[in-house]
């Protein structure tokens, strides 16, 4: 049972069921705000160079990109990674603390969920792109067809990633939406526009809510939740073996699974921080996302880091260990030393130290540090996928075939435009969809609100 009197109250100023509404309701109500144009105009036009370098790449080949013989997976590689880890967020949210009946997930998994679902459809850009030739990606698809015995090659890590993505992104897309129905029933209930009405009513599938519609409702989210909970072990490790695999020293480590699974959370739950952080702010949620809810997501960043700080730490020791000079060679000689020591330090320093800042009580409560903090978390994601695979195929086996690496505008273009894609999916989020689960608001409101009689003792205290 959630103690709210010891935790915190999850749902600040006295709410009743008719006020949950319109607070939630209400930035879809009103005009949209000037600094919404402004953002979004300047995240369509990163969206636009984006979109130009892709069309550089699909017309004159990957050749533009700054990718050799020696390093064959650059930036498209990083950041397919980096966001199908802030993807994670979403699922790993909704799912682990729904199953575990935490109840200060309701005002935050709406946006997490929706956040995975625009991080996903940014990471499978990257391998159709990496293919080389997009318009042959069916390729991939293990479908019955007139080719004869060609099938796809099913040992290979494309088709791995292909099936990983296409199924994740259809159950967080389902599991987003199927949860948004009673929202959108309430949203056309109290709609004035004939036009509103119609467009909520078709997408609030003729939700009524009577009670064997919810029991149906919480069935079907236990179930998904059950095969989400799955896939958000599965889908990173997945990626994680496409490195595995192989002989490249740094790679072949049998930490790499449970590695990059907890690294995705890592990620993901930091991203959430930032977008709640910004919700709250612009929004002005502070009595439905409360200091609990960032205090607990703080917790679980704190323990996480731990986590990240042990894998590190246990990387090394088996480079060492395994005295192969090789391994020796990529961690000592290419990381903690060497040509990518920056690299190495910034990731170690933005997710096993900095987070530890959050075991002060103050430093949780400082909403500026907190969400500082979780820009450095996702900047030190984003140089751990570097290390992983620059540093490790910039200098192989042989030093006749070392190589540096460097991105071309066309990487970098792609990579910005995955960014702006991204933030006008958010704003478009925040400005036509409820940013907070208003049914699952309500459902908590009487057990995670301080009663008069705790009133009274908080009051004294």
């Amino acid at each position: 049972m959630y103690k709210s009197e010891v935790r915190g109250p999850l749902i600040l100023g006295d709410k009743n069921y008719r006020q949950i509404s319109s607070d939630i309701i209400a930035p879809i109500d009103q005009p949209i705000p000037t600094w919404w144009k402004a953002v979004f105009g300047i995240s369509m036009l990163a969206f636009l160079f984006g979109l130009v370098a892709i069309y550089k790449t699909v017309v004159e080949g990957i050749g533009t990109w700054g990718v050799n013989n020696s390093v064959g997976w650059g930036w498209e590689i990083i950041n397919f990674v980096w966001w199908i880890g802030i993807g994670h967020a979403g699922t790993a949210f909704s799912i682990f603390l729904l199953i575990l009946r935490q109840k200060w997930r309701t005002s935050i998994n709406r946006a997490a969920e929706a956040m995975t679902v625009v991080a996903v459809m940014a990471a499978a850009l990257f391998p159709a792109l990496h293919m080389g030739r997009v318009w042959l990606a069916f390729y991939i698809f293990p479908y019955p067809n007139t080719r004869g015995p060609l099938w796809v090659n099913f040992n290979s890590p494309l088709f791995w990633d292909f099936i990983a993505i296409s199924a994740y992104l259809l159950i967080s897309a389902s599991f987003w939406y199927f949860g948004m129905v009673p929202d959108f029933a309430t949203i056309r209930d109290k709609a004035t526009s004939k036009i509103k009405k119609a467009v909520y009513g078709f997408f609030a599938f003729g939700w009524t809510g009577s009670s064997s519609e919810w029991l149906r409702y919480e069935a079907l989210s236990y179930v998904l939740g059950g095969i989400a909970a799955v896939l958000v072990v599965s889908v990173h490790s997945i990626v994680s073996t496409d490195f595995a695999v192989s002989v490249i020293p740094g790679w072949h480590t049998t930490v790499f699974p449970p590695y990059f699974v907890v690294g995705a959370i890592f990620s993901g739950f930091a991203m959430v921080m930032t977008l709640m952080i910004i919700i709250r702010k612009i929004y002005k949620f502070q009595d439905y996302v409360t200091n609990s809810h960032l205090n607990a997501i703080a917790k679980i960043l704190i323990f996480i880091s731990l986590i990240m700080g042990t894998a590190y730490a246990t990387e090394i020791f088996i480079a060492w260990y395994s005295g192969s000079k090789y391994e020796m060679f990529t961690f000592f000689k290419n990381r903690i030393t060497g040509d990518y020591t920056f690299q190495f330090w910034a990731m170690v320093v933005c997710n096993a130290f900095i987070p530890q800042l959050f075991w002060f009580k103050k430093v949780r409560q400082n909403l500026t540090i907190a969400f500082i903090i979780s820009i450095f978390i996702n900047i030190g994601m984003w140089y751990e996928r570097f290390n992983i695979l620059i540093t490790s195929l910039s200098k192989d086996y042989l030093p006749s075939s070392w190589v540096t690496y460097s991105p071309t505008w066309v990487e970098i273009g792609i990579y910005i435009g995955t960014i702006g894609m991204f933030i006008m999916g958010v704003l478009l989020f925040f400005k036509y969809i409820p940013m907070i689960a208003i049914s699952e608001v309500k459902s908590v409101l009487k057990v995670t609100s301080l009663n008069k009689k705790e009133k009274i003792h908080a009051s004294h205290e």
